[in-house]
């Protein structure tokens, strides 16, 4: 039966330290819902031993499996579709989602972003940082929009960045907080404090949320 504090899918195709974090604030009661599966799209990632380790179903919808982008996501759609989740959380999964699968779990999909977005979208944001010489650098979790890094804010926590820092070492300092973040972010959401009015995510006290519905 499905928990009234409702369920989610993982999404993520590396190590999968964010989907650590994230099994962790389950498992102490911190985040109110269920992990029903993780997803990968590569074979080889270590986010598969999180999830045997947790006793959480696994998934490989190998992006190579499959003739192009479409077949890949109607596969993709249908992994997710089988756990009926409330929210997609996307924790280091390192492919661009097309218009359908975006649009199907509008203001019900995040990601999480190791800068503070809208600065140094893609890929090595740590490095875009170091490289532009800013002095404060961070993560950002966000709702997941048809364009890449760019959907309403929830969250962000910033950290120092200091002269001495290389892409590395700031990306391990940012992690720290990536790991705060996300967890926080899904706590909100699964407690109906999220409001999303225009590209604004606001944090309500209510315990109401828009129904946003759960596509088509």
């Amino acid at each position: 039966m499905k928990p009234e504090s409702g369920t989610f899918v993982v999404l993520a195709s590396g190590r999968g330290s964010n989907f650590q974090a994230i099994l962790d604030r389950v498992s102490d009661g911190y985040i109110p819902a269920v992990c029903r599966a993780m997803i990968t799209d590569n074979p080889d990632a270590y986010a598969i031993e999180r999830a045997r380790a947790a006793g959480i179903p696994s998934e490989v919808v190998s992006f190579r499996s499959f003739l192009d982008k479409q077949t890949y996501e109607t596969a993709l759609i249908a992994a997710i579709q089988k756990y009926d989740p409330d929210l997609v959380v996307l924790a280091g999964y390192m492919r661009i989602l097309g218009s359908e699968i975006v649009r199907k779990y509008s203001g019900r999909m995040m990601n999480i972003h190791p800068s503070l977005l809208p600065s140094f979208p893609g890929l090595h944001a740590q490095g875009q940082a170091v490289r532009y010489g800013v002095k404060v650098a961070g993560c950002t979790v966000h709702f997941v929009t048809e364009d890449m890094d760019a959907g309403p804010v929830i969250i962000q926590r910033v950290v120092p960045v200091f002269d001495t820092d290389d892409e590395e070492i700031l990306a391990d300092r940012i992690l720290l907080e990536e790991h705060l973040a996300f967890p926080e972010a899904i706590r909100l959401f699964f407690e109906k404090k999220l409001c999303i009015e225009g590209r604004t995510v606001k944090v309500t006290n209510q315990g109401e949320m828009p129904d946003f519905g759960r596509g088509t």
